[in-house]
């Protein structure tokens, strides 16, 4: 029994690693497609040459990506064989199909147009190289959204009869459009977006701050703040919807979220702070403002929250890393906004590329995108727990009959090739983004560079 409960706790630590890595990858390329869409209809529209150096540039890195998230993507799918057969088994009849579409739909249409985008510009016309473009893009979505629907399902599970333990569709599109997908999958868009459009400001920042490619790195900086601003404003409120979604299909996983141990009919607070303590079954050193929590989550002072004591200990999800992974993902989307509608204000003052400390402070944001993207991951993955199909299937039942021994190993050398192999990747990605777009990485004659004096 103790190896069992080594060999869960081991697999679960194994696919959260694999995948968490594997996430990242998806989410850049899904981002930058449709960056490279918008660079690909400018250059067209103006003819610019700096459109066209930064769609090349920036093609570099999403070919790079894109084939570093296919291999690590893959490697899941062995997983779901080697570590958890009873999941397979019991719900290969509903997400086999959406899993199959995401291929069908999504990596073959990328792939066979991928080609096109990368080695074709020569040998077909520019609107046709425009059209392999478009189509990467909206293959990269339809990728989330299969992905995202079969995901989902298992948040919000509909459209189902269980006999004998094994689910069965009744209604596909129940299945597909469950409760909870058109929240996951706008909530998972935008982050992708938000990641790579924090990226490309990083690195126009960065060639900024040292007087390179000015009129290259500046274009990307004066689409990518604004876009920040926006995109990260309107993100806060489609999570705020999605956080409804969960209130009304996962409560626990939404008590766990905000810190609720107590239930309250109405004028529940909102916990900013505090150190949950599953054994006292109360937060320790809580900072919380008063009947706000009502009003946040249900949209009224006269909201219930149920909390997680209403609930049996074996349950409840581990409430400490979804709760501060939660705070988390809203503090950097907080600072999101932030840094989107500063740079917006001073691109419009005409000091954006004098700040010298703004520029510093963007090329260090680069990755708050992805760190916030895998912090909503833990808390919608960790907060289903302890069921892989919610409320349906215990994680412990969908695990594989293997030793704690086999785990372990395949987990160490897991993390030794990722160390080795996609370590070189992201070497190799950074050096590309250091050199920049174009040959020449001077400013242009004539053009301004960041100034010794500029004030932040």
């Amino acid at each position: 029994m103790v190896d069992g409960l080594d060999m869960l706790l081991l697999a679960r630590i194994q696919f959260a690693f694999t995948i968490s890595f594997h996430i990242l990858f998806p989410a850049f390329t899904i981002g930058l497609a449709g960056y490279l869409v918008a660079l690909e209809v400018a250059w067209l529209r103006t003819r610019r040459a700096r459109y066209r150096e930064l769609y090349d540039f920036w093609l570099k890195l999403f070919a790079i990506s894109f084939g570093m998230g296919v291999v690590s993507g893959v490697v899941l799918s062995y997983q779901l064989g080697t570590n958890w057969s009873g999941f397979s088994a019991a719900t290969g009849n509903v997400l086999g199909p959406l899993l199959g579409y995401e291929v069908l739909m999504a990596f073959f249409l990328e792939a066979s147009f991928l080609g096109i985008m990368l080695f074709g510009r020569d040998r077909v016309g520019p609107g046709m190289h425009l059209v392999a473009t478009v189509i990467v893009a909206v293959g990269t979505l339809f990728s989330a959204f299969w992905i995202l629907a079969a995901n989902s399902w298992m948040q919000t599970p509909a459209g189902f009869e269980l006999r004998d333990g094994v689910f069965y569709a009744t209604d596909w599109l129940a299945v597909i459009f469950n409760p909870s997908l058109p929240y996951r999958f706008t909530h998972m868009v935008l982050a992708c977006y938000l990641s790579t459009a924090l990226v490309v400001a990083a690195v126009a920042a960065w060639h900024l701050g040292r007087g390179q490619h000015y009129q290259a790195a500046r274009t990307m900086l004066a689409v990518a703040l604004p876009f920040i601003a926006v995109v990260a404003t309107l993100q806060a409120l489609v999570g705020h919807e999605h956080g409804v979604n969960v209130h009304r299909y996962q409560p626990a996983k939404l008590a766990a979220m905000e810190g609720h141990w107590e239930s309250y009919a109405r004028d529940a607070p909102l916990v900013l702070f505090g150190l949950p303590d599953a054994e006292l079954e109360a937060n320790r050193w809580e900072l919380a403002v008063p009947k706000v929590g009502s009003l946040v989550v249900t949209g009224t002072f006269d909201g219930a929250i149920r909390g997680l004591k209403s609930w049996p200990a074996d349950q409840r999800p581990p409430v400490a890393p979804v709760f501060w992974s939660f705070r988390v993902m809203v503090g950097l989307g907080l600072l999101m906004i932030a840094l989107g509608g500063y740079g917006s204000w001073l691109l419009w003052r005409g000091r954006l590329t004098t700040s010298r400390r703004f520029l510093r402070l963007t090329t260090w944001a680069a990755p708050a995108g992805f760190v916030a993207l895998l912090a909503g991951w833990f808390t919608a993955e960790i907060g289903r727990q302890p069921y892989v199909v919610y409320g349906l299937l215990r994680t412990a039942d969908a695990a594989s009959p293997v030793t704690g021994d086999a785990v372990a190993m395949s987990l160490m050398i897991y993390v030794t090739v990722y160390a080795v192999i996609f370590g070189a990747g992201i070497h190799f990605l950074l050096g590309i983004a250091r050199r920049g777009p174009g040959d020449d990485p001077g400013a242009a004659a004539g053009e301004p560079v960041v100034e010794p004096g500029g004030r932040a």
